[in-house]
């Protein structure tokens, strides 16, 4: 399995290539975007692993052009920007996981493990149509409609409705939906879940009577038909 990482100071690049090595995966180093972007497009590589702040292009740019090189590729973001904009920049931009400097070199081990895991089930899963009320998603072409009418979704927007929608009717709490959607531990002084919530929250039910996003205080969010009057 080799593993690109795009990280502009050669002392944490160096750091995460030793690591990794260890745990056995060939590693290759990239100290800009634009190189990046190049090893990107001659090479295959199982995960991608980003800084945001780089030389040339940066890694929000990059993560969004790797999306149209590679759709499928998992990205793990690894930056010093932290706030709950740089996660939402970041997921919207295409990152499939986000990891805030300093880390831990265990914890990165166990987000690229579980990251290559969900890629290895997404790509065996069999696509059908997923229904609930008048709303429904092909899981095939990843298209939205509700009463008939298309709805544009961010890949983050759409892979959260889907686990809603697998698990209607059910309360969801934010450090499920952050392990299972994100693929990342909830941490509780960051609010990036219900921003992504509110985004689906405006698409899925704001024109519409019959609402399906609820929030329930202090517990989670649930995915359920009510007719709010």
């Amino acid at each position: 399995m080799n593993i690109l990482v795009v990280e502009d100071d050669e002392r944490v690049a160096d750091l995460i290539k030793r690591g990794l090595e260890e745990q056995g995966y060939d590693v290759t180093l990239a100290y800009d975007g634009q190189i990046g972007k190049k090893l990107i497009q001659q090479q295959e590589f199982t995960l991608v692993i980003l800084d945001i702040i780089l030389p040339k292009i940066n890694g929000l740019e990059l993560c969004q052009q790797i999306r149209k090189i590679r759709p499928s590729l998992p990205i793990i973001m690894l930056t010093a920007l932290g706030t709950t904009n740089d996660k939402v920049e970041g997921f919207d931009a295409g990152a499939d996981d986000y990891l805030v400097k300093p880390f831990d070199l265990r914890e990165l081990y166990v987000r690229i493990r579980a990251r290559l895991n969900r890629n290895s089930l997404d790509t065996q899963s069999l696509g059908f149509l997923l229904k609930y009320a008048d709303l429904e998603v092909n899981v095939d072409t990843k298209t939205v409609t509700r009463s008939g009418r298309s709805i544009q979704l961010t890949p983050k927007e759409y892979k959260l409705l889907e686990y809603m929608m697998r698990n209607a009717g059910r309360l969801l709490t934010r450090t499920e939906i952050a392990e299972k959607v994100w693929d990342t531990f909830f941490d509780t002084g960051t609010n990036f879940i219900d921003v992504y919530i509110n985004y689906l929250r405006k698409k899925i039910d704001k024109d519409f009577d019959v609402k399906l996003i609820h929030t329930k205080t202090g517990m989670g969010f649930i995915f359920r038909e009510e007719l709010l009057t």
